[in-house]
């Protein structure tokens, strides 16, 4: 049934496309929360992101890879909305910072670039496999292991800890 509501939303049929976000809807909005770091920002890229599928989804040439296709909309979504965003940190996200575990985490993320915290993000937050990651991020499977490998040797680094820490 599902096979068949991607080959609808492909041929352009509005509702299907629709289905097929709603289906995934908590997935996607749970990432651009991780993403922007507030809810209303979060909203405004959801929203952006529906319009742009809206618009495009009939591109997808194999209904396999649509999942892959929304994810990689909704990211491309999050860059441009940070891209646009004033680089000041909001008053509110200080008080969101309640430990001092969960500050460290986030200070050492910061150090990575947005690519690298893409990567981090596919990697442990929504724990896909570096083949599902090397689809989205369009490269080799063998440069994720690569970079996964730099990105936590650069984090190792940063925390001043042995390399058996992370």
């Amino acid at each position: 049934m599902e096979q068949d509501l991607v080959k609808r939303a492909i041929r352009g049929n509005q509702e299907a496309i629709l289905q097929l976000i709603e289906k995934d809807e908590e997935i996607f909005y749970r990432m651009a929360f991780t993403y922007v770091k507030n809810e209303h920002d979060a909203l405004d890229v959801m929203q952006d992101f529906t319009y742009k599928v809206l618009k495009k989804m009939h591109t997808v040439k194999n209904p396999d890879y649509a999942r892959t296709w929304l994810v990689r909309v909704l990211i491309h979504s999050c860059i441009d909305f940070l891209r646009k965003r004033p680089q000041t940190m909001p008053l509110e996200e200080q008080h969101l910072i309640e430990n001092a575990v969960h500050y460290d985490v986030e200070r050492m993320l910061t150090n990575l670039t947005l690519n690298e915290q893409q990567i981090m993000y596919l990697k442990y937050y929504e724990q896909r496999k570096n083949k599902e990651i090397a689809e989205i991020q369009q490269i080799p499977e063998g440069t994720v292991k690569s970079k996964i490998h730099h990105i936590l040797l650069k984090l190792r680094k940063h925390a001043g800890e042995r390399e058996d820490w992370l």
